[in-house]
Parts: structure tokens; C-alpha cells; sequence
């Protein structure tokens, strides 16, 4: 913090309130909740009293500052809004009315978005039973030391910091008009090479072949997952030999086109990965395998992930409720598969491959904007910007 800034105590800039009511019964109360990571306050449900358990709420006005006990130590500070003006919380909620020429409740807002400062409020919260720990107590949100400038000057920070925040979300903006420029780009190559192409049934083109693995008790075995909504695959802890029970791991290969029997129907397909090949799936998941010069894996998965494949794809997976939705691995193999030229699918992996590049590039580029913001504030606080 700047050394030209004097420490003081929050208890000294901000002065408790509770403008608490009885419920009633016949009354509709919009209750608030607090985002984490210092997203502010937002409008959790609206009841009627005879809906709520409480028998006292808190009414909250635009320009208090408000808290949460229990996510304190997760960043679940902010400030009222004017589309939130009148709500009502509960009393986990401690809220605060910011001494007027002494502290400004937005600069307090982005204060609480400091690291160092989630660490020392996290590291202050208290509890010993599951119903209390981790509450961060109103003694020591008020003993925490803030280096404040003349409330003329916090004004003029928050003015900067939210300009450049609205800089960067306008580059978040672009990055995702560009990432769904890309995907529609890869949707619409796609529709051009299936178009008119002849079908086959996916036993004809990436039948089943799914590879049994021997479990040794002494042995560990890796693990992959696909997470739905066309996601990809991820790594699960590995699986010890003398832990297996009733599963019965499949090997999966590069280039494997790997399905949960469970999730089909929401998406949950992908092709394996170069690191995903010599790890073992559950006996969800199915492995297909394309034909050589028939089908390539990417073409094929990217398919079965349109609308119309996953149509296809639910109407093979029968059920009612989602934990009955299973895959009929014999329904699915007779789904219809569009088969263009080999050549024309090479062309489309490739066109993925390129578009899969530029996304990771525009994933680097989020991971830099994420940390603008802490470096930001930490200027910001230092008085260095």
C-alpha cells in the first residue's frame, strides 16, 4: 500500500446497520444473495413470508457496503446497487453504511479484490463445528487496516480502474464474438462436405472395438473421462487394481472416438488425444474406431455433436429421468453417418486442427486478461495508478 496514505481501521470509515423487520406472512420479500471473487450482490429468489423460515429480515439500501459471514474468506464482498435498493438478506449478511467523505464504497469494493487482502480476510474467519467454521466475524472486518487517500482521489481511482475493467471486458467481447466466429466456421465446412454425401450406418464406418484390460492388483491404471457438451476429455485419478470392484476398464487409443453410455445424449463425445492414448475408461464409456480411408475420427465425432446428430444420439439413448438415459450401443451403431471423400474429411481435420490452434491462442489471451485485473488493483493500491 502507498506509504503517503494513512492506515485506517475499517470500524472507523464504516458504521454498522441493521434495519431489521419482522416477517410477514403476507409480505413478498426479494432476498439477496453475494456472488464470490468480489462479484457483489445479486437477487438470490423472491418469497412471500410464509415462504421464508425466518422470522426477521434485513432491509439493505443502494450505497451500503454488505458481506457474507460464511464466503467472507471467498471473496463475497460489495456493494448495494440502485436495482437492489430495498432488497432484504438475512442476518449472515452484515452491512455497513460508508462514512460519508471518509471512504468511498466502490474503492472498498475493489480493496476486497486484492489477494492479499481475501488471504488476511480468509485467514481471520473462525469456527470449530461445520455450522460455524469459516464465518468471518464482524470485530475483525472492522479491525482490518485500509491505506486510504482523500476521498477525492479514491474517487478518481475507482474512475480509472472501471475504465480499464470495461477495457478489458471489451476484449473478452471480442475474444468470444471471434471464438464463436470460429466454431460457426467449422459448423458450416462441416454442412458443405455432408451435404449430399451418402450415409452409412456407424457399425460402417466406426464400429465398437473396445479393448479389455487385465486388472493386476499391484498395478495402477490412468483414467479418462469426456465431459459433456462437446468438451473433451480429461484425466481422472488413476485406478489402483486392488480398488476394482465391479468396473471393468476398456483401453483407449489416440484417435479413439470415445463415448459415455451415460451422458451420450448431452454431449459427452470425444476423439482421444495423443495424451489420452494407453489410458483406461469405465465400462460407461464406449470406444469407436473409424475404417481406414472411410471415416476419420473428427469428421465423425463432429458430427454425432451437430443438432441433428445429437437428435440421433438421444433417440438411441432411451429413459426418462437422466441417470436412466443410457446409451443402446446397438441403437447407436445404426445411426446414419455422412460419408464424403476420405480426401474432403482430411481436408475438414485439418480446418479443425487450425481452428483448434487459433482457440488455444484465444485461451492464452484470456488467462493474460484474467490477470490484468489483480495487477490493476495492485497499482491501483499502491497509489501507482
Amino acid at each position: 500500500m502507498s506509504k503517503e496514505w494513512p492506515l485506517v481501521k475499517l470500524g472507523e470509515v464504516l458504521r454498522p446497520t441493521e434495519r431489521g423487520e419482522a416477517v410477514d406472512p403476507a409480505k413478498t420479500y426479494r432476498l439477496l444473495g453475494v456472488r464470490l471473487d468480489g462479484l457483489g450482490p445479486f437477487l438470490r429468489e423472491t418469497v412471500t413470508g410464509v415462504q421464508t423460515s425466518a422470522t426477521k429480515l434485513f432491509r439493505v439500501l443502494k450505497g451500503d457496503f454488505i458481506y457474507s459471514r460464511l464466503f467472507a474468506g471467498r471473496g463475497a464482498f460489495g456493494v448495494i446497487s440502485e436495482e437492489l435498493h430495498g432488497c432484504f438478506v438475512s442476518g449472515e449478511f452484515p452491512t455497513f453504511v460508508p462514512v460519508p467523505e471518509k471512504i468511498d464504497a466502490e474503492y472498498l469494493k475493489y480493496w476486497f479484490r486484492l489477494p492479499s487482502i481475501i488471504a488476511r480476510v480468509d485467514a481471520d474467519c473462525t469456527g470449530s463445528t461445520p455450522l460455524t467454521r469459516n464465518r468471518f466475524k464482524e470485530n475483525f472486518f472492522l479491525a482490518l487496516e485500509i491505506s486510504l487517500p482523500a476521498i477525492s482521489e479514491q474517487r478518481r481511482i475507482v474512475a480509472r480502474i472501471e475504465e480499464l475493467v470495461a477495457q478489458i471486458e471489451d476484449a473478452r467481447v471480442v475474444r468470444e464474438q471471434v471464438k464463436a466466429d470460429l466454431n460457426g466456421l467449422l459448423a458450416s465446412a462441416h454442412r458443405q462436405i455432408a451435404e449430399g454425401s451418402p450415409r452409412k450406418p456407424l457399425s460402417e464406418v466406426a464400429p465398437l472395438n473396445r479393448r479389455p484390460v487385465t486388472v493386476e492388483l499391484e498395478s495402477s491404471y490412468p483414467q479418462i473421462a469426456v465431459r459433456s457438451f462437446g468438451r473433451g476429455t480429461f484425466h481422472k485419478p488413476p485406478l489402483v487394481g486392488s480398488e476394482v470392484t465391479w468396473e471393468k476398464p476398456f483401453l483407449v487409443e489416440e484417435g479413439d472416438i470415445l463415448v459415455s453410455n451415460i451422458k451420450a445424449w448431452e454431449g459427452a463425445l470425444a476423439v482421444a488425444k495423443a495424451e489420452d492414448g494407453g489410458r483406461v475408461g469405465s465400462h460407461r464409456y464406449l470406444t469407436c474406431v473409424p475404417l481406414k480411408e472411410v471415416a476419420t475420427a473428427q469428421f465423425v465425432c463432429f458430427y454425432l455433436l451437430t443438432p441433428e446428430g445429437l437428435y440421433e444420439v438421444g433417440e438411441a439413448s432411451p429413459g426418462s429421468a437422466d441417470r436412466n438415459r443410457t446409451l443402446s450401443a446397438k441403437a447407436f451403431m445404426q445411426i446414419q453417418i455422412p460419408v464424403p471423400e476420405y480426401s474432403r474429411q482430411l481436408w475438414f481435420d485439418s480446418l479443425f486442427g487450425e481452428v483448434q490452434r487459433l482457440k488455444r491462442l484465444q485461451e492464452e489471451t484470456s488467462k493474460e486478461l484474467d490477470a490484468l485485473l489483480p495487477s490493476i488493483l495492485d497499482k491501483a493500491f499502491k497509489g501507482e495508478l
